[in-house]
């Protein structure tokens, strides 16, 4: 599962009873950036194994659970790196396989606009913001499913 963008305290008081619905069937939880205070990690960690990455809101409690700016990761055998701010709109896949070259997918958050979009040998994805929705209809989280080494599917969930 895929979040980014929660903002707590002023977001996230508590897990939102729609994200905590996903977040039971997770196996694991990845959050690129902006949750502002560990203790969201923390409260995430009670339902799954998190890895986050840090964003421009983040206080050093964040980096002191253990986030970093960039993170490469090998899940079953897809490599996915996370970051939080990916840089603007255009050119954003080849800025993406410029940073992480050996990626198969990245995971990014920071616009807390949904995206998901595939280029020939990389895919990017911004789940969006569960909490803050700015100009979109809806609150949103991102479910993955890897399996073998590849990513078997991707969707953007509403849960406001």
């Amino acid at each position: 599962m895929a979040l980014a963008d929660t903002h707590a305290p002023r977001r996230w008081r508590s897990c939102p009873p729609a994200v905590a619905a996903h977040l039971r069937d997770a196996d694991l939880i990845l959050h690129a950036g902006d949750v502002c205070t560990a203790a969201v990690l923390d409260e995430l960690a009670q339902y799954a194994p998190v890895h986050a990455v840090l964003g421009n809101n983040d206080g050093p409690d964040v980096a002191e659970w253990g986030a970093p700016e960039r993170l490469e990761l090998d899940l079953d055998g897809l490599r996915v790196a996370m970051v939080h701010d990916s840089g603007q709109k255009q050119g954003r896949l080849a800025r993406m396989r410029r940073w992480f070259p050996d990626a198969d997918l990245v995971v990014f958050g920071h616009s807390h606009i949904p995206l998901d979009e595939a280029g020939p040998d990389l895919r990017i994805f911004n789940p969006g913001s569960p909490t803050d929705r700015r100009r979109r209809p809806h609150g949103t989280l991102g479910l993955l499913d890897i399996r073998d080494g590849r990513l078997a599917g991707a969707e953007i969930v509403p849960v406001t």
